[in-house]
């Protein structure tokens, strides 16, 4: 069986969108001051052991305008080859990038993908398919990359929720660059 990981750049004050990609904003491009080299160890080492990705309609989006492009090193040449499941209500057709839509309803669609053998599915961004999903605890684990820094405004990874969702922290690692990688599990 395999594992839904829900990977997650995070502000200290939950913000996971660039608020620079909505109009004028001090701090585009907010994560890349802290990029660091224990970062690309934890996103190869995550990326390296999954074997498909599952994404929202706009991360769609935003990833298959530009990995396509980008080529010959083994993280991007993994990232491309991968398979990638797209939730989406509005998109009929995905881009030829190994896509598939999902269709009919989203848990049912991702109980499905999970009971599959293989590596774990991971998620990038995709706040609303976050979302749709924690009701239903059908996420194994959440990675949480904290970034030092308070945003203020832009799209949050935890909306109001009449659900309650207990984790448990698994794991605590902080980076050279003063990035905190946080590893949570459901309780």
């Amino acid at each position: 069986m395999r594992k839904v990981v829900a990977v997650e750049y995070l502000s200290l004050d939950g913000v996971m969108e660039d608020p620079g990609t909505t109009g004028d904003y001090p701090h585009r491009g907010w994560t890349m001051p802290f990029w660091h080299d224990d970062l690309m160890k934890w996103q190869s080492g995550q990326l390296f052991a999954s074997d498909a990705l599952l994404l929202g309609r706009v991360t769609y989006e935003e990833f298959v305008a530009s990995w396509p492009q980008r080529s010959g090193e083994p993280f991007s040449d993994k990232f491309n080859s991968m398979r990638k499941y797209i939730a989406s209500r509005t998109l009929k057709e995905p881009l030829p990038w190994n896509s598939t839509l999902l269709h009919g309803d989203l848990v049912q669609a991702v109980e499905k993908l999970k009971a599959e053998n293989g590596g774990d599915l991971l998620i990038y961004g995709s706040a609303t398919m976050v979302s749709d999903l924690i009701p239903h605890r059908v996420i194994d684990e959440y990675r949480l990359m904290i970034y030092p820094l308070v945003l203020g405004s832009g799209e949050r990874l935890f909306k109001q929720s009449p659900e309650v969702a207990q984790l448990k922290l698994d794991r605590a690692e902080t980076s050279a660059s003063g990035v905190t990688l946080l590893v949570y599990r459901p309780a």
